[in-house]
């Protein structure tokens, strides 16, 4: 085999010592156990830590600032430029890096509607690194080849470090993308995450210049055909809420809106399974078996039973594994036009509604909000609950200024007449540290009424507020629990922490989406 035809990059594997061409999932876990990078649990997922990097290092992510972008990008501290002189010099350093040693090489697709489909070809120094991307993005299959040359190039080199004085990093960690090059750069972290969200963040700046509405979001389908929608930000539930016996998973996190419906980015799902448990999330337990990807989690060492409840090493344990571990997945990938779309927040603050219907502006809003609280671990340096707004659910992962994707969203909306619900998977009760989690069975009772119509036409209170509609009823939940209001003991502390997050949205929106139609900047809260 000659190693150049193995990728678009030229001798990007001339010199390595051996190459791993595309190897099955049994082979990867057999290579990954021989050069002592994981063990093996007593459910027979590969178990692997990832070390000082257990969650994404938005800090470290950067674009190249190359001519045919550079107009294009929404350039500050999430979409950071690196210089293409720059970018070269860390390439180099790759290249000499390489020298001499093994390569493990993964082809796959992003998106499962083949007309649309995107070839990735994944080059990494580690085998679970690649048995992670294997199980995540979409196989080949002999009616669908991978042929000819990638269409993008990743490179995951933990053992790689920069050196920021001279390579423009802010640290010894990097994940580049050149968007002209078509080549993601990783080095200096072996968080697997950052592969998967290269990618996801490469088809946010590609596919809405077609017209295509790329999305943060699970999707699920039920028998009647009729598709759902969860949008959220990692830990607000849209693995554990979209994975329903009731329904066919489409996918866990990442989709495409179309003219002809939705389809998923991805081949596997990468669920986060902090405090998971057989009884409250079946589908996510049992998938967790031979050829998962187990991180971070801890695991007895005589046993090799896994504790999920431990967080010694992060509160972001994942388990990453292809969509046919889940028995009702829904093959294709592809579907039709959502019926209705959920937006996902956990809210550390206690005071937003577990359930609430939102009119198109709200939708708008909310969505060009992100609010939620981004939960420990999920980031680099992020030990508790800290309240955030990320535009349009997804801002780390947004090349292009949110109102390209708030307008996409509206069009949507309006030409399929979707419904769309709030729901809150945070705290009640009292804020964090005083509140409790919304129990997880009321949470999906919610969701059922949202998807099966029992909310569409209910009677519904107005939250004075954030002006939200809030169900009176809904079956399986107790109506003491609809109004967050009623959870509290102490009623003045919850009006002064609603105040406090009303003001936080209004602070965020008048900074960040300045110039949005008047209907919906009025849809927001209201400082009372």
């Amino acid at each position: 085999m000659n190693p150049q035809i193995l990728t678009h990059e030229p001798g990007l594997l001339r010199h390595m010592a051996f190459v791993y061409d595309n190897l099955s999932a049994p082979r990867l876990i057999e290579l990954a156990l021989a050069r002592n990078e994981g063990h093996l649990t007593a459910s027979g997922a590969l178990h692997v830590l990832t070390g000082k990097y257990t969650g994404r290092s938005p800090k470290d992510k950067y674009i190249v600032d190359e001519p045919g972008v550079t107009n294009s990008i929404n350039w500050g501290p999430v979409n950071r430029p690196v210089s293409e002189a720059h970018f070269e010099r860390l390439y180099s350093k790759a290249l000499q890096y390489m020298n001499g040693r093994d390569a493990f090489v993964f082809d796959g697709f992003a998106g499962a509607d083949r007309r649309r489909q995107l070839k990735f070809r994944v080059v990494t120094e580690m085998a679970w690194h690649n048995l992670f991307m294997r199980q995540l993005l979409i196989r080949p299959t002999a009616d669908n080849p991978f042929t000819g040359q990638p269409d993008f190039t990743i490179l995951a080199l933990p053992g790689l470090q920069a050196d920021p004085a001279a390579d423009g990093t802010s640290s010894e960690t990097f994940i580049i993308i050149s968007l002209e090059r078509k080549v993601v750069l990783i080095g200096g972290t072996m968080y697997a995450g950052e592969m998967k969200k290269s990618v996801f963040s490469i088809l946010n700046c590609i596919l809405p210049m077609k017209g295509m509405f790329p999305m943060h979001c699970s999707a699920n389908i039920g028998e009647a055909g009729d598709v759902a929608l969860f949008f959220g930000l990692s830990g607000t539930g849209k693995t554990t809420l979209s994975a329903d016996p009731g329904r066919r998973l489409i996918g866990d996190d990442e989709h495409v809106w179309s003219d002809e419906g939705i389809y998923n980015i991805e081949g596997g799902c990468y669920a986060k399974c902090i405090g998971l448990s057989a009884d409250k999330e079946p589908q996510i337990w049992n998938a967790i078996k031979h050829g998962t990807v187990l991180e971070n989690v801890a695991v007895d060492p005589v046993t090799r039973i896994a504790d999920y409840n431990d967080n010694r090493y992060t509160e972001n344990t994942r388990a990453a594994y292809p969509l046919d571990h889940i028995p009702n997945a829904f093959t294709g990938g592809t579907a039709g036009h959502p019926n209705t779309i959920v937006f996902l927040t956990a809210d550390a603050f206690g005071v937003l509604p577990p359930v609430a219907k939102l009119t198109k502006p709200q939708a708008i809003y909310h969505f060009l909000s992100g609010y939620t609280s981004k939960l420990a671990g999920t980031e680099r340096g992020v030990t508790k609950p800290e309240a955030t707004f990320s535009a349009c659910f997804g801002a780390p992962f947004l090349p292009l200024h949110p109102s390209v994707y708030a307008n996409l969203l509206s069009e949507k909306i309006s030409r399929h007449n979707v419904d769309i619900y709030l729901i809150n998977t945070g705290w009640i009760g009292g804020p964090y540290g005083v509140g409790k989690r919304i129990n997880l069975p009321y949470t999906r009772a919610m969701v059922t009424a949202a998807l099966d119509g029992s909310l569409k036409n209910a009677s519904y209170s107005k939250d004075p507020v954030f002006g939200l509609h809030i169900p009176d009823s809904v079956p399986g939940v107790p109506s003491d629990v609809l109004n967050p209001v009623n959870t509290w003991n102490d009623k003045s502390g919850y009006m002064e922490q609603a105040r406090k997050l009303a003001s936080l949205f209004i602070e965020n929106f008048q900074k960040n989406t300045p110039d949005v139609a008047e209907e919906v900047a009025a849809a927001g809260p209201v400082l009372l």
